[in-house]
């Protein structure tokens, strides 16, 4: 399950589905496969706590020298995008390195590398045919 829901939130979500079967143990013992009923519980409950590390916001005064349509079009990428995008990209970290940040797969590093960094080009070559 620390697969599923991270480390840190493993020994809450399963004090969660096992809150949760004591208060149904009812309907748990009706169920064919109680087991991974209580599973699911777990991994959704642990999902719904997993804190996803935030990027602050950033002040476009305070950025040296910078295309004035990027601080938006980054702000328009998914959380999870933009988190991706500014540590593999501005921060030059190694996919695995921004995998462990983020709790994240170094796979799904790379997918949301490409999706936020297409989203991003769309985005610029929006702005700038509209300038």
């Amino acid at each position: 399950m620390p697969a599923a829901v991270g480390v840190d939130a493993t020994p809450d979500a399963i004090g969660d589905a096992l809150a949760w079967a004591w208060e149904h143990r009812e309907r748990l013992n009706d169920m064919t496969n109680p087991h991974g009923y209580l599973y699911r519980i777990a991994v959704n409950v642990g999902r719904r706590r997993r804190k996803v590390p935030d990027l602050p916001a950033v002040e476009p005064a305070t950025m040296p020298e910078v295309e004035p349509a990027l601080v938006p079009a980054l702000q328009a990428l998914s959380p999870m995008q933009r988190q991706v995008v500014w540590l593999v990209q501005a921060c030059e970290w190694t996919y695995a390195e921004a995998a462990t940040a983020l709790d994240i797969s170094a796979v799904a590093v790379g997918a949301h590398l490409t999706r936020g960094m297409t989203r991003l080009r769309t985005t610029m070559i929006g702005e700038a045919g509209h300038g």
